[in-house]
């Protein structure tokens, strides 16, 4: 994991953190974090072997730990958001490409007690997918939600990926090509997001975000 950065006086300051990967997972959501981790460890073991990456060249291309990605690989740790999208980057997939999972066709209905739920190793931000997991796509759809005082950095995404987010509770500060943009409940943004942003809870309670992910192309 990269290093948290804190804004102290206007400036970022770095504060080294200890790689974790380990997913922080809410009580009510562990059983889907051990349900969703063989899932992560297949995928990376056949987009890597695919791509003739050895764990050591992802490493070194995705900045995670070689260690980290064996035990990914082989399903024994769930990984949290910042070293999946890492990871993603990395192998030029779609996060979806990472945690997807085969279905019938038809229509499929998300159950919210059934969603999977990813953290930020300090459970201030989560991220829950509003898609199934049936296979890579272009388009992604995301509830995000961020406790108050949290902050998520973000690091840049594929190139020709764009963000379109709007707030259904809340206020919150996105920084993004060196601007910082505040947005009160029912405001959007749509940015592209091939560079690093943060997103921040600018109020005195939890908000919430609803975000459409958008690929330059479908990969994965």
């Amino acid at each position: 994991m990269e290093p948290e950065k804190i804004k102290r006086g206007g400036k970022r300051v770095t504060k080294p953190v200890s790689e974790e990967p380990i997913a922080e997972i809410a009580p009510e959501h562990r059983n889907d974090a051990a349900d969703l981790a063989p899932i992560v460890g297949a995928n990376l073991r056949r987009l890597r072997t695919r791509r003739g990456l050895s764990l050591e060249k992802l490493a070194q291309s995705s900045g995670v730990s070689r260690a980290m990605l064996g035990q990914i690989e082989l399903g024994q740790s769930a990984p949290t958001i910042n070293v999946l999208w890492k990871i993603a980057r990395a192998l030029e997939v779609t996060f979806s490409a990472l945690i997807s999972t085969r279905a019938q066709s038809g229509a499929l209905v998300l159950r919210q007690t059934e969603s999977k739920l990813l953290t930020s190793k300090d459970r201030s931000f989560s991220s829950r997918a509003l898609f199934p997991f049936d296979e890579p796509r272009r388009v992604e759809f995301y509830e995000l939600r961020l406790t108050a005082g949290g902050v998520e950095e973000a690091d840049a995404h594929a190139p020709g990926t764009s963000e379109n987010l709007v707030v259904t509770q809340g206020q919150v500060e996105i920084d993004v090509g060196g601007e910082t943009h505040r947005l009160e409940t029912g405001d959007s943004i749509l940015f592209e997001a091939d560079a690093p942003h943060a997103y921040r809870n600018a109020g005195k309670g939890d908000a919430v975000m609803y975000l459409v992910m958008t690929y330059a192309q479908e990969v994965g």
